[in-house]
């Protein structure tokens, strides 16, 4: 971690004892804590890593010197406590997770009064208090307390069954396969598809922080286990969460795993034909595909940086109801303006019954469009320049620079070149009606990237 930084694209994270140690989350606490105010009230969780239980004490020991009362919720995904602060009224929330990250990480989020994680000014803030040492410590008669708060899991669940239409889904039978990634995915989603009418199958389900099944990133190479499930069992669909489960990528009967992309832009199609007109929120780096869907359908897409925090801000800022991220995120704000795995699925199945379509028939209407991804290592002190150089050479196409260079060429493909947030590497994400076209365009800007680099 810099010397000046603490906060990521999506909170703090670092390895556990090494970046991030019980001390430093202790100070954390305190400057959260001096940040929300005293006598403030709290929700505190954490996922299933080892080491959330240690952070958990250490944070809530620095809110409650900083005179902020805490309401412990233990293990939960991050959606549920994120619901569990507004549902409470609470002031806001601290989550333990490092959410997609392998096991030795773990990490902080602050989440503010309406569930949605603190903008990055308030970050900003938090840094202040925390690097300037303002930090401000409650008398010893005022020091804030604990208390249980058992039940967010149960009332997560319960308020997702009132966004879908109950009997039609019921009457399906869905046989589903939830591949849990041995953390908190696997507590309210496989209940919350039970009481749904749904037949469900479990994998990963037991509860275990070394991810001994998967790690926690779900990604299609790292999904096999799921995809052969699915046909075993001859399953309608499968689910795989990430760590915190607030991201789920899908499978169809088949066994074919789909980008985030694919599922959201079913989510938008039918959910633009019951509300025409509406505004759709994603991240540039999202596929044209996107693009199309909103388009074909009649809304208003809002492009914004990449990370879910700038998607559920500018939701909330737009009055828009729905977003999503190509990392399998989707936001429905009639629930709630943040990326919720249990909640998509749940989208994905009602849409399932209310159309009498599988997941791949529904995939099948779609533009299709092939992803190549690519990336070179660029020193973090070369990275704007380089950006720079790069948006010179192609400022006469269609290009937005709203994170990074993205470029739509006229034949329906597309590159996004942008510094990596959190690594010394520019990434390319490329797309194109057929493979060789979105492979070429890798290579080509690669070599472009690599030329101008050479020459800094």
């Amino acid at each position: 971690m810099s010397t000046r930084k603490l906060f990521g694209t999506n909170g703090i994270r670092g390895l556990v004892n090494v970046e991030l140690t019980p001390e430093l989350a202790i100070k954390v606490g305190a400057a959260i804590g001096t940040f929300f105010g005293r006598d403030k009230n709290l929700i505190l969780g954490f996922d299933a890593r080892t080491s959330g239980p240690m952070f958990a004490k250490a944070v809530i020991s620095g809110l409650n010197a900083s005179g902020c009362n805490v309401y412990l919720a233990g293990l939960a995904s991050t959606p549920a406590l994120q619901f569990g602060v507004k549902n409470h009224k609470l002031d806001g929330g601290i989550i333990i997770s490092a959410s997609h990250n392998p096991p030795e990480y773990n990490g902080i989020k602050v989440i503010w009064s309406d569930g949605i994680e603190t903008s990055h000014e308030q970050e900003t803030e938090i840094e202040s208090i925390y690097f300037d040492n303002k930090i401000v410590y409650a008398p010893w008669n005022k020091l804030g307390e604990k208390h249980e708060l058992p039940d967010v899991n149960e009332e997560y669940k319960n308020a997702i069954k009132r966004h879908v239409d109950l009997p039609k889904l019921a009457s399906k039978h869905f046989h589903v396969v939830v591949d849990a990634a041995n953390s908190v995915g696997g507590i309210a989603c496989p209940p919350l598809l039970r009481e749904l009418g749904c037949k469900v199958t479990t994998i990963n389900a037991n509860i275990d922080g070394t991810f001994p099944g998967r790690l926690p990133e779900p990604r299609p190479e790292s999904l096999a286990d799921l995809s052969k499930t699915v046909k075993a069992v001859g399953a309608d669909m499968g689910v795989a969460f990430d760590g915190d489960a607030d991201r789920s990528i899908f499978c169809d009967g088949n066994g074919t795993i789909y980008w985030g992309d694919k599922t959201f832009a079913v989510v938008i199609k039918q959910y633009l034909l019951k509300n025409p007109g509406a505004k759709i929120v994603t991240p540039v780096s999202s596929s044209t595909l996107i693009k199309d869907t909103v388009e074909t359908g009649g809304g208003e897409l809002i492009w914004t940086k990449v990370g879910s925090v700038t998607v559920s801000q500018t939701m909330k800022a737009e009055n828009a109801n729905l977003g999503g991220e190509e990392n399998g995120g989707i936001f429905y704000r009639p629930h709630q303006a943040v990326r919720d795995g249990a909640m998509t699925t749940v989208l994905l199945l009602n849409i399932m019954a209310d159309t009498g379509k599988s997941l791949d028939e529904l995939i099948a209407e779609e533009p299709q469009y092939f992803i190549e991804k690519g990336k070179i290592e660029c020193p973090d002190n070369k990275k704007e320049i380089l950006q720079q150089k790069i948006y010179e050479q192609v400022q006469t196409e269609n290009v937005s620079t709203i994170d990074g260079v993205k470029i739509w060429f006229s034949d329906g493909s597309a590159i996004l070149i942008r510094p990596s947030g959190t690594e010394p590497v520019f990434r390319l994400y490329a797309e194109a009606k057929d493979s060789d076209k979105a492979l070429k365009l890798v290579e080509n800007y690669t070599a472009i990237l690599k030329e101008f680099l050479s020459k800094l």
